[in-house]
Formats: structure tokens, C-alpha cells, sequence
């Protein structure tokens, strides 16, 4: 199984973006990313005794890097981190370049 996080984005400005995550819409912190420092602060952790904050936290922290890095610091309102690395394992050569070819 992969990991999944959501990320709805609260606030923007020239200085920073703000954005609730999670693994769903019911259990989210808050991330803030400064664009100018290219610095992550957690606002809000994710209060569950069944989910690990940091877990989460890092992954929003990628996926608001990946929007710097390589989608030319665009934002969108909604957006996901998905990782199929362990659901990957285990499959064929084929069905491996198939599905990497997908993403």
C-alpha cells in the first residue's frame, strides 16, 4: 500500500502559501510554506492517535516542494502526495513500466 495525503490550499500570497493535510478531510493539520526562504512550518499538527503527524507533515512538505521545483511555483487549490512504491512490488517487469509510465 501506498501513502496518501490530501492538501487543500487555505491561503496564498506573494510571501507564503498555506495549506490544510491530511489523509482525509476529517483529520488535517496545517503547512506553511514560505516562498521566499523556501522554509516549511506546521501551524496545526494532525491531532490522531491513529495517524503519525510527522508522516503526513513530510509529505505535504514534497508535495509543496514539487510545486516549487518543478510546476514553476504554481499552487493549485486541491492537490494529493501519492507513492505506489510498496504497491508496486511484486509485479511484473511490464506491468511495472506500464504503471510507471502512468504517473
Amino acid at each position: 500500500m501506498g501513502a496518501f495525503v490530501l492538501l487543500f490550499k487555505e491561503y496564498e500570497d506573494e510571501l507564503i502559501v498555506i495549506y490544510r493535510f491530511g489523509p482525509n478531510k476529517n483529520i488535517m493539520g496545517k503547512i506553511q510554506l514560505n516562498k521566499e526562504t523556501r522554509m516549511f512550518s506546521e501551524l496545526e499538527p494532525i491531532d490522531n492517535v491513529n495517524h503519525s503527524n510527522q508522516f503526513y507533515f513530510d509529505r505535504a512538505a514534497q508535495r509543496l516542494a514539487r510545486c516549487v521545483i518543478k510546476e514553476n511555483g504554481v499552487f493549485l487549490d486541491k492537490m494529493t502526495f501519492e507513492s505506489l512504491k510498496k504497491a508496486l512490488i511484486g509485479l511484473s517487469p511490464s506491468k511495472l513500466f506500464y504503471c510507471l509510465k502512468l504517473t
